[in-house]
């Protein structure tokens, strides 16, 4: 299952929601505003490292790129819309909204 989390974990909870139902095998895509839960130092990086240990994160460049973030928390692995694109044909989606 690839799980989209879209919004920013500053203000909602889907992040940390959508840990809770991870299975091996799944992968989240943070996009967005959700893109903000990978920066470096900030209250969500041991959710973020819980996650990483249990499945993969990617994040998508574009969304990095425009909220200025160039740390991320190590292991979270930064895709384009072509890997987006292919994560989509690879998982059934599930959308967080």
């Amino acid at each position: 299952m690839l799980h989209t989390v879209n919004k920013s974990p500053f203000q909602h909870t889907t992040l940390a929601d959508c840990a809770r139902f991870l299975r091996s095998g799944d992968v989240v895509l943070l996009l967005e505003d959700g893109v903000l839960a990978c920066q470096v130092g900030t209250l969500h990086v041991a959710l973020v490292e819980g996650i990483l240990q249990r499945v993969a994160v990617y994040a998508l460049g574009a969304d990095l790129k425009a909220r200025a973030i160039t740390e991320l928390i190590p292991g979270i692995q930064v895709t384009d819309y072509a890997g987006f694109v292919s994560l989509v044909e690879q998982h059934k989606v599930h959308a967080w909204l």
